[in-house]
């Protein structure tokens, strides 16, 4: 592995189940050293202790360096304990640090997140820490999106408003041609906007996803070597989420199905419910789809299937900390928007009276949506960041969980003596 975010797993995929001694779906922290149980109702100690006294932290200085040994061919980035054999999380971090350190084991920190199993706070932290760090490269990436996808968004709202407050007046003669050239117009254009958005999110999230890639490295990213490393693989990017909205789509379509050949409202509710938890279910477990597609250069198909298998034996966990951070991001982006959208909306109502509540134009004159997108292009320039972060950081901590990725990502970052290697005793005379 080289230094650059192109995370490509050279061999077989370990979460594939391929690998001798990793079943599919077992999250490595979990497990022990070899497959061996930890005794029962006792601490998962590490079946490898060092012996006392030759046992430093990383980076610490030794009296002897243990040679280094290096990957085996084909291994790739998922074997469990690389070149001694399979071992999870557990067993890489089996050394307690001392009192009040089970939980939080000592590891190496090039970047903004420590090389190890995070926890919640260590993936929200992360994410803000690269926004701080790394702000002259994210901020303007956000900022000039958000605001090109603003200023087209309030363009699509002004003009297609207008036409149709004109087409719906009731006194208005429009005929019924004029009508629905109207509503057509104004769904070209709404679609158009949508599509606009899209690609601005896709190309946000794709050069966002190198920076935060390069960041746990502990290397800064230039905007123009974040778009290089992003631009081969936007093309999939953008097929990826095409196909995750069409299947979307499709599942909906299927579940009300029932109730429109029917003819019952009913029934078509309650597929409508139904398919409610399929999707949140189906959309947490492709959520890691994006990075890997990314990080991995892998195609559509495999990257869906790399978030499959990474997510599985943790949907809750993972649901937890999405959930969260789209509650955190939420509520930031209402302090913004709310008060801008409010004094917007008061101005309004002062220019056009209490006749402009009636017909709309209290919501869709200049003002008002001027700055509700000026609310909405500070939010999304702080929030979208924290989001991709997130997930970012989240494919990082299942690959460490379960295919030892801390190891390859010590040895991009020029960490010596990290991992299993550096806590065996010294060999020869």
């Amino acid at each position: 592995m080289n230094d650059s975010p192109g995370w490509a797993v050279p061999g077989p995929s370990p979460s594939d189940g391929e690998r001798p001694g990793a079943p599919d779906g077992r999250d490595g922290t979990e497990g022990t050293e070899g497959g061996t149980p930890p005794p029962a109702g006792g601490p998962k100690w590490s079946a490898e202790q060092p012996p006392p006294g030759e046992w430093s932290s990383p980076g610490a200085p030794q009296a002897q360096k243990a040679p280094q040994q290096q990957p085996q061919p084909g291994a790739g980035w998922g074997s469990y304990g690389g070149p001694q054999g399979t071992q999870g999380a557990q067993g890489r971090y089996g050394y307690p640090g001392g009192p009040g350190q089970w939980g939080k084991p000592p590891a190496a920190k090039p970047g903004v997140i420590p090389l190890r199993p995070l926890d919640l706070g260590e993936i929200l932290d992360g994410a803000v820490a690269t926004m701080r760090a790394h702000w002259r490269s994210v901020l303007p990436i956000t900022l000039v999106v958000a605001t090109v996808i603003q200023v087209i968004s309030v363009l699509v709202q002004r003009y297609t408003y207008a036409d149709l407050a004109v087409v719906s007046d009731p006194g208005s003669q429009e005929s019924l041609e004029d009508v629905l050239d109207a509503l057509g117009g104004s769904m070209v254009a709404v679609l158009a906007n949508a599509f606009v958005q899209l690609l601005g999110t896709i190309v946000a999230t794709a050069m966002l996803t190198m920076i935060f890639s390069r960041a746990v490295l502990g290397h800064g990213s230039s905007i123009g070597e974040a778009w290089r490393d992003a631009r081969p693989q936007l093309p999939r990017l953008l097929g990826l989420t095409l196909l995750t909205a069409v299947g979307g789509v499709v599942i909906i379509l299927v579940m009300l199905l029932p109730g429109i050949l029917l003819g019952s409202v009913g029934i078509a509710i309650a597929g409508g419910l139904a398919a409610l938890p399929l999707l949140i279910w189906l959309a947490l477990k492709f959520s890691l789809a994006s990075p890997a597609l990314m990080l991995e250069k892998s195609n559509v198909i495999t990257s869906l299937r790399r978030s499959s298998r990474l997510v599985q034996g943790s949907w809750w966990r993972i649901f937890g900390i999405t959930a969260l951070t789209g509650l955190i991001t939420a509520f930031v982006a209402a302090i913004i928007v709310w008060p801008l959208t409010a004094v917007g909306f008061a101005i309004g109502i002062a220019d056009g009276g209490m006749e402009s509540l009636k017909n709309g134009t209290a919501a869709t004159g200049w003002a008002p949506l001027i700055l509700s997108a000026v609310g909405a292009v500070i939010a999304q320039t702080i929030t979208m960041p924290i989001q991709s972060g997130v997930t970012v950081l989240l494919y990082v901590d299942q690959r460490i969980r379960r295919e030892a990725l801390d190891l390859e990502l010590a040895r991009a970052a020029g960490l010596e003596n990290y991992g299993p290697a550096a806590a065996a005793p010294p060999t020869g005379g």
